[in-house]
């Protein structure tokens, strides 16, 4: 396939072997109004229908992603590069976030009570109209379905730009929406780049906005949101801890760490990149790097994401040996056979970090785990709480009074105990703290039904015999 020179199309370029998967196009900031007037018009219907008639649309849909499922994994791998296996779980994390969708009927439901005599308010949950959801190129199916499956159900519709390196997985999906029956424009997925996304910030007539990406971004996306008096919620990067005690059980703590440092190539924002070693844990690191070394590029371990991502995560780790870092496994540039087009990190571990490396402070983004030493819990918790950010946290010991003290102090949004990659299954909701995150509540869960609603109260008085009192 030719290469595209044409501004408003993109070839979509599998990480995996630098293959060609597909064009797409690429919508302009100019051109989002109209889709704007789409939404606000398939609105007038969508937001009429009951809760429950909703919910029916999102049975529908779910049981096509169940049926479907290889095929979307299979799109989420080509077009992202992680594995195969990693692939699919995304897509089922996706059916799990509308299976919660599924039971909001059973839980955003409002409620009436008699507030005096003969009165009675009833309070109702009532949707937006037209939201709008930004998604980064990590997970190109699970993120837009935190927002997707939640907000259409509670009457919104929704437009969704998806990031222009991963368009494709989205773009199976509305196809699904639409056999599932969903009307028309409910739902619209509009690849674009940086000035689709000030125009979603600036439309007066986008209610609420939701984006996944890095701080940097999220920042200004939060801040141009809000100028514009419109809600939002922004999810940034992470630098995420997991402090470990000579006590810990050794083989889990091992085969714990390795998965959350190198799984999705360690993009994802619930990966572990700084372990804090408290006092002698060199029998763990030890157990770590042998479980690391069965972690192989292309087998089973995902590509970057692009070349220049690639660079940027081995410069980190060239940066971090020059200060002083010991490389006790070096992952840069392997050989992988028949994909010698694609874009690899091995598993790397730099010990001896300092916490004012950049290695030890910045989201590298990839399967890159840096080793800070301490000598005492305190001092691993201050190092912990002294990040800018505050995605997750983990904890491995054998203590259960240690493990409830890191699990009060630390700074962080999800805690896990002898959990590598502490991610809430639904109903709880995922968010993090600090600089991870914009905005209040968080985007899944309970928690983010307030997000995409309105309330409405209702005081209604029949009986003119009722007592007259301060309230009535």
């Amino acid at each position: 396939m030719a290469v595209l020179t044409d501004e408003t199309v993109q070839n979509i370029t599998s990480p995996i072997n630098g293959e060609i998967l597909d064009t797409t196009r690429l919508y302009k900031g100019s051109e989002l109004d109209a889709y704007v007037q789409r939404a606000k018009n398939a609105y007038k219907a969508w937001g009429g229908l009951t809760l429950r008639e909703r919910a029916q649309f999102m049975y529908r849909y779910r049981e096509l992603m169940i049926a479907r499922c290889d095929e979307l994994a299979q799109l989420v791998h080509q077009e992202n590069g992680k594995t195969l296996g990693e692939a699919r779980a995304e897509v089922e994390k996706s059916i799990e976030v509308t299976e919660f969708a599924c039971s909001l009927p059973q839980i955003a439901k409002g409620d009436q009570s008699e507030v005096s005599r003969g009165v009675f308010c009833q309070q109702s949950i009532e949707s937006l109209g037209v939201v709008a959801n930004i998604t980064p190129s990590n997970f190109p199916h699970m993120v837009p379905h935190w927002t997707l499956a939640i907000s259409i159900t509670l009457g919104n519709t929704l437009i969704i730009k998806p990031s222009e390196r991963v368009p494709l997985s989205m773009l199976k999906s509305l196809e699904l929406l639409k056999e599932a029956g969903l009307p028309e424009d409910v739902v619209q997925v509009l690849p674009g780049r940086q000035d689709l996304v000030e125009a979603i910030c600036d439309h007066p007539d986008i209610k609420a906005v939701s984006f996944v990406g890095s701080t940097k971004v999220a920042q200004i996306v939060y801040q141009r949101c809000s100028q514009n008096l419109k809600r939002v919620i922004g999810l940034g990067g992470a630098k995420n801890h997991i402090l470990v005690l000579p006590d810990a059980h050794t083989q889990m703590s091992a085969t714990n760490i390795a998965a959350s440092m190198t799984g999705c190539a360690g993009q994802r924002c619930m990966a572990a990149s700084v372990m804090v070693g408290v006092n002698k844990v060199d029998h763990i690191i030890s157990s770590l790097i042998e479980e690391c070394k069965k972690i192989i590029p292309g087998e089973n371990l995902g590509a970057i994401i692009s070349k220049d991502a690639k660079a940027r995560i081995e410069t980190y780790i060239q940066e971090a040996i020059d200060q002083g870092a010991t490389c006790v496994l070096d992952g840069r540039n392997p050989q992988v056979e028949g994909k010698e087009g694609g874009y690899y990190v091995g598993p790397t571990i730099l010990d001896n970090v300092r916490p004012d490396m950049a290695l030890a402070k910045e989201e590298v983004f990839g399967p890159v785990l840096a080793i800070i030493r301490t000598e005492s819990l305190e001092d691993a918790i201050e190092i912990e709480n002294n990040s800018e950010y505050g995605n997750g946290a983990a904890i491995f010991t054998q203590s259960g009074p240690l493990a409830k003290k890191v699990a009060q102090e630390l700074s962080a949004g999800m805690i896990g105990v002898n959990i590598g990659v502490p991610v809430p299954r639904e109903p709880y909701s995922f968010g993090g703290w600090n600089d991870s995150k914009f905005g209040v509540g968080d985007i899944t869960g309970e928690s983010s039904i307030g997000f995409w609603t309105q309330l409405k109260k209702t005081t209604t008085k029949w009986n003119p015999e009722a007592q007259i009192n301060w309230m009535s």
